[in-house]
This record gives structure tokens, sequence and C-alpha cells, in this order.
């Protein structure tokens, strides 16, 4: 049975079309509402445990489908870190920082300041940045050819100023 709403890199749609005043920009509250609203709702339905499997797993479709339509592969780490940078700040989404890389241990320490998700919330005790813990692990999947498990160990709701996000490969 074909699903409904499968994810494709088509459904983002052709913006100058479809938006020809407005064109491609938007609030950061506006993302944030549509987020955070799917979160509470999904949260009701089916608990914290399972939102947070959701919003990683959905962060992962994301970096795959980002990596494939908005990086140049490459087998060099400087280079694509570059490339990630430059469009993760093109598009807003925030300001990323690698501060330890060991990619023949396959672990990494990376930062986004000013990050989409939570930059600017108040400080609630906890990481909310499930997302992007999903959407870092596809993207260094992607240029590695290993799984990641991705976790924020920092976060602006538990203090800190900045997204920090622990990377490590996954081992079989």
């Amino acid at each position: 049975m074909k699903r409904k709403y499968e994810f494709s890199w088509d459904l983002l749609g052709d913006i100058g079309e479809g938006r020809p005043n407005l064109g491609n920009t938007t609030r950061v509250e506006v993302y944030r509402l549509m987020q955070f609203t799917f979160r509470d709702i999904i949260e009701k339905h089916v608990g914290i445990q399972k939102t947070d499997e959701i919003f990683y797993e959905a962060g992962q479709l994301a970096g795959n489908a980002f990596y494939q339509n908005m990086i140049t592969k490459t087998d060099e780490l400087n280079n694509f870190v570059n490339q990630l940078k430059a469009v993760l700040k093109e598009l807003g989404m925030g300001i990323l920082r690698v501060e330890e890389a060991d990619i023949e241990k396959g672990e990494l320490i990376l930062t986004v300041s000013e990050d989409l998700d939570c930059s600017g919330l108040p400080e609630e005790g906890y990481e909310i940045c499930t997302y992007d813990e999903g959407f870092i692990s596809a993207l260094l999947e992607n240029f590695s050819g290993k799984p990641f498990i991705v976790k924020e160990i920092d976060c602006w709701c538990t203090g800190d100023r900045t997204c920090r996000f622990s990377a490590k490969a996954v081992t079989q």
C-alpha cells in the first residue's frame, strides 16, 4: 500500500512559483510553532520516549535527504565540514563548529550555535534537540559510510548557550 505522505525532496516544492511575493523566508517562531505543536500532540498520543524516537528518526530522514541534495560528496572531512558549515549558516539553521574529531575512531564533538530548535528558549533542565541528533547522525553516516549515534550533551535549555553533540560511530 502506498503511503500518503512518504517523504521525497520534491515535497519541498517550487518556492519561487508557489511564493512569488514571500519567497523562501519565514520567521523562526513559525518553524518552532509547527515543531512544538507536533511534539506536544505526538507526546500526548505515544508518550515522551516514543516521541523522542520519532523526532530522532525524522531528523535522520531529513539528514539523509539534506546530504543527498545539499552536500557534494567528498572523502575529506574538512571539505565535508566546510560545506556543511556554509549551508547551515546560509539557510539560517545554525552555526556549526567541530570541537573534536577523530574520524578513524568514529568520535566527534560538534556544536551548533544559534540553533533553529532551541536558541533563546527558557531553561527547562533537559536537552530538547532530538531532531538535530538524528539529523547529524544521518549526515555523518552519509559522509563516512558508518552509522553514528548522536546525543546532545549541552543545550540552550539546560543553561548552555550553544548546543553540543557527542557523535560515536556504531561498532558491529
